[in-house]
């Protein structure tokens, strides 16, 4: 479904009393100088967040991400971490998988179907590219580096036919789809995406291994990717069933004039 519109305006404001309305402050009040150890203690205590807000912010991570995947409400979905991305997933549990387990098959109308592993994947040339995320609800995460490689090199190495016209992604997490028209999935900016923000993919961001669709809303950036199905047409994939728009360029769809990604 569509975004709703913004609701209406709530009341005004009171206005802020006047100024004479307050007591004055007292001349130990105004400009009291900070005294040594305190301020030390303060350059203490900055230096001490300094040090402690990665660790913080993988911790909160990592809390989210595993109250999100088992949480069939998706409520969890509402809280931002501390890197601004939403935790989200269209079924209460997802299965992880690892280099051992993990595969990636390429198939449909092509002359060379293939299934490839992490390691695969890893030994093709890697492209990185830095831009925002943005989601059609509203948040956006301003220069995100993702790395992988190009979707177009894994369709030239497939040998797509000729009658072909689309793609068709699903996912291990067994029900999320997405699709995009041949001509999209071979942009330059289109990866299947192995890092994400200069680390590996972890299972809360999708991986090990995600699709990546830089200049469309981050719905279009299937997670948990399982497969490439070269098809004729585009088959809409779970949110277009649901109302969102099957060509979802940043800014010119679903109603939204967000500034573009690329």
């Amino acid at each position: 479904m569509n975004p709703e519109p913004p609701g209406p305006p709530g009341p005004s404001e009171p206005a802020e009393a006047p100024e004479a309305a307050y007591p004055a402050a007292s001349p130990a009040e105004r400009g009291t100088p900070v005294g040594r150890r305190i301020f030390l203690g303060t350059l203490a205590l900055g230096a001490l967040g300094v040090v402690a807000a990665p660790p913080l912010q993988r911790g909160m991570e990592a809390f989210l991400g595993g109250a999100a995947d088992k949480d069939p409400t998706g409520l969890t979905g509402l809280l931002p971490n501390g890197g601004g991305f939403r935790y989200y997933s269209v079924t209460s549990s997802v299965p992880h998988r690892n280099a051992t387990d993990y595969r990636l098959t390429v198939d449909g109308l092509v002359d060379r179907p293939a299934a490839y592993t992490l390691a695969d994947l890893r030994a093709l040339p890697q492209t990185r590219m830095v831009k925002d995320v943005q989601c059609v609800t509203g948040w956006r995460v301003p220069g995100t580096p993702f790395e992988g490689v190009r979707l177009s090199a894994l369709l030239d190495a497939a040998g797509v036919h000729a009658e072909a016209g689309a793609i068709r992604f699903t996912c291990f997490d067994g029900a999320y789809t997405e699709s995009l028209t041949l001509a999209q999935a071979r942009r330059a900016d289109v990866l299947v995406a192995l890092r994400m923000q200069d680390k590996d993919l972890g299972h809360d961001h999708g991986g090990p291994v995600r699709l990546y669709v830089a200049p469309m809303y981050f719905y279009k950036s299937a997670k948990w990717l399982s497969g490439i199905t070269v098809t004729e047409k585009v088959k809409p994939g779970y949110w277009e069933e649901r109302g969102y728009d099957v060509d979802a360029w940043v800014g010119r769809s679903n109603g939204r004039d967000d500034e573009p990604t690329s």
